[in-house]
């Protein structure tokens, strides 16, 4: 894989997905990248929130099943 090419992002872990979402996130609100790439940095940041989402997800799951709870009981 090329340098410049990003690691698909069902292979990073949630601390990795987070910090490459947050410098995203920063970069964006600059409003200094092109419609193209900005287009393409937000796509990106949809799945690195998705796949954070379902890491968080997976861990509350465990907890609870862990305690003997059920995952619908709190929000």
């Amino acid at each position: 894989m090329p340098a410049d090419t990003p690691r698909p992002v069902a292979e990073l872990s949630y601390e990795e997905a987070r910090a490459e979402l947050v410098n995203t996130v920063r970069t964006l609100e600059t409003g200094q990248a092109p419609l193209e790439a900005s287009m393409e940095m937000w796509e990106r940041g949809e799945e690195l929130a998705q796949h954070c989402q379902a890491i968080l997800d997976a861990a509350q799951a465990r907890i609870d099943r862990a305690r003997g709870t059920e995952a619908d009981t709190e929000d």
